[in-house]
C-alpha cells in the first residue's frame, strides 16, 4: 500500500485505486471461487511478479538467483496442489540450500540473508493460500474471509486514519499510518470474521472476530514491512503493473502476512481440515 501522496490529487488517486480494485478484484474473486488449478495459476502468476518486484527493492541478486527465486514460487505452488504442502516445503528448503551454495562459491555470499529472507517471505503465503483453498468443504470460505479480511483492514484504515489523524504507528518506516487507522481496520476485520461465522455457521462468531482483528494487525505489520522496504529502496512503489496502486507487492504486502499467519493457526489448531483449522472456534 504506498505511504506518500502522489503528484496527483488525493482524490484523483483515490478514484484510480478504486478503479484498478473494481477490475482487479472480480478476477481474484472468481478465480478463488473455481479453486483448484485456476486458483493456484492465479497464486503462481503473481508470486513470480512479486518475486522481480522484490528483488527490485533488494538489489544485488545476480540474474540466476532471481530466476531461481521466482521458479522455485512457481514450483511450491505447483507441488502443494500435487503433493501437500510438507513436500512444497521440502523442496522449497533444497531450492533454497542450492541457491545459497551457488551465492557462496561465486563469491556473493553477502547476499545470502536476502535469499534467506525472500524465499520464505514468498513461498510461505503462497503455499498457505493454495493449502488452505484445497480444502474440499470450507476452502472457499477460508480464501472469500481471508481476503475481504484484508481488503476491510486497508479500507477501514484508510478512512479512520485520514478521519480521524493522530498519533502516527511506524512514522519512519510508514508515515501516513496511524493508531486510529489500525484500530478502524481491527474493527473492519471483526466485522468480517463476526459476519463470517454468523452466515455460515462456522463456530464462535466472537472468537473468529478476534482471530480477524489479529490477522488486521499481521496485516498492517506486512504493510509497514514492505513500506520500509521501499523506502530502503529509495522508491515509492514495488512495480507500476497496477494503475494507483503501484506493483502487485504494493497491493497484496498485506495480505502476504495474514496468509502466512492464517496457515500457522491452521496448523496450530488442528481442526477438522485445514481451513476448519483457521475459521471454525468453540
Amino acid at each position: 500500500m504506498p505511504d506518500a501522496p502522489r503528484t496527483a490529487g488525493p482524490s484523483n488517486e483515490l478514484r484510480t485505486r478504486i478503479l484498478s480494485a473494481l477490475v482487479l478484484a472480480p478476477v481474484a474473486l472468481g478465480l478463488t471461487w473455481f479453486g483448484s488449478w485456476p486458483f493456484a495459476a492465479l497464486i503462481a502468476a503473481a508470486s513470480i511478479v512479486m518475486a522481480f518486484e522484490l528483488t527490485n527493492l533488494l538489489p544485488g541478486l545476480s540474474p540466476t538467483l532471481r530466476i531461481l527465486l521466482a521458479s522455485t514460487v512457481f514450483g511450491a505452488v505447483v507441488f502443494t496442489g500435487l503433493g501437500g504442502p510438507f513436500v512444497a516445503l521440502i523442496v522449497t528448503l533444497a531450492c533454497l540450500t542450492f541457491a545459497m551454495m551457488i551465492a557462496a562459491f561465486t563469491g556473493a555470499a553477502a547476499q545470502i540473508p536476502t535469499l534467506a529472507f525472500c524465499f520464505p517471505y514468498l513461498v510461505l503465503p503462497a503455499v498457505a493460500l493454495v493449502w488452505l483453498r484445497l480444502d474440499p468443504e470450507f476452502g472457499r470460505i477460508a480464501i472469500f474471509w481471508l481476503l475481504f479480511v484484508v481488503w476491510a483492514t486497508d479500507t477501514f484504515a484508510y478512512f479512520a486514519g485520514r478521519g480521524f489523524g493522530g498519533p502516527k504507528l511506524a512514522p519512519r518506516l510508514s508515515p501516513n499510518k496511524t493508531w486510529a487507522g489500525l484500530i478502524g481496520g481491527m474493527f473492519g476485520a471483526a466485522m468480517v470474521g463476526f459476519v463470517t461465522a454468523n452466515w455460515f455457521a462456522l463456530g464462535s462468531p466472537v472468537m473468529l472476530a478476534l482471530v480477524s482483528a489479529f490477522l488486521a494487525v499481521v496485516a498492517q505489520s506486512g504493510d509497514i514491512l514492505e513500506s520500509a522496504l521501499k523506502r530502503r529502496a529509495g522508491v515509492k512503489d514495488s512495480g507500476k503493473l497496477i494503475p494507483g496502486h503501484g506493483g502487485i507487492l504494493d497491493r497484496v504486502d498485506g495480505l502476504i502476512t495474514a496468509a502466512l499467519a492464517a496457515g500457522i493457526i491452521a496448523v496450530l489448531h488442528a481442526g477438522i481440515s485445514p481451513a476448519a483449522g483457521v475459521l471454525i472456534w468453540p
